[in-house]
């Protein structure tokens, strides 16, 4: 199994690169996220790379971070998702993206993905809502959901107080995992000034 290619980059399609190891080439299926981090033609590029056999194919996926590495092959366990709608949601959605919008339960975020409609966005986010932490490095601030906590115990004040600020934040036009990273970021820094304080 190939787990990384280091080589020159010789050309680059819509979603794939095709990667010069010692004068054989690779061809490579990449997000466009990734696509966008690669250099010019020519240049050194290391991958990491998720090989994928099949009967009458292999295929080569690869990716300029591990986070989204890892958020690849979570996805791929889902019901309905396949490589291309993978790929899909991670060229449009960093792994911390994916994650806020898993904890946030933001539906709509999936939805950006060609190849997603609402049905698939909720069983993205029930099958990988236990997951986050393997998505993401981020933690996840305590929030409520339909009377339901998330990362936390039932009555919690951080999680009422989370909740309330995401809330604001949507009723201003804000999207909810668009609010809810901003609240998760400005809780983590508070707690870390609380830390030093």
């Amino acid at each position: 199994m190939i787990a990384r290619l280091k080589g020159l980059l010789d050309s680059v399609g819509e979603d794939w690169a095709v990667i010069d190891v010692a004068g054989v080439g690779y061809q490579v299926f990449c997000s466009t996220r990734t696509l966008s981090l690669l250099p010019q033609p020519g240049e050194l590029v290391n991958l990491s790379v998720e090989t994928h056999v099949r009967e009458d194919h292999i295929h080569l996926y690869g990716f300029a971070t591990t986070s989204e590495k890892v958020a690849f092959q979570l996805l791929t366990k889902v019901q309905g998702v396949g490589t291309r709608v993978a790929l899909a949601i991670i060229s449009v959605l960093s792994a911390e993206q994916m994650a806020e919008a898993i904890a946030a339960q933001d539906k709509t975020v999936f939805t950006r993905a060609s190849g997603v409609g609402p049905k698939l966005a909720a069983r993205l986010i029930t099958e990988l809502k236990d997951k986050i932490g393997a998505i993401a490095a981020m933690p996840i601030v305590p929030t409520k959901s339909k009377g339901k906590n998330v990362g936390e115990t039932k009555g919690d004040a951080s999680a009422d107080l989370t909740e309330d600020a995401v809330s604001a934040l949507v009723n201003l036009g804000y999207g909810r995992a668009d609010a809810f990273g901003a609240v998760s970021r400005a809780f983590l820094a508070d707690q870390g000034k609380q830390t030093l304080d």
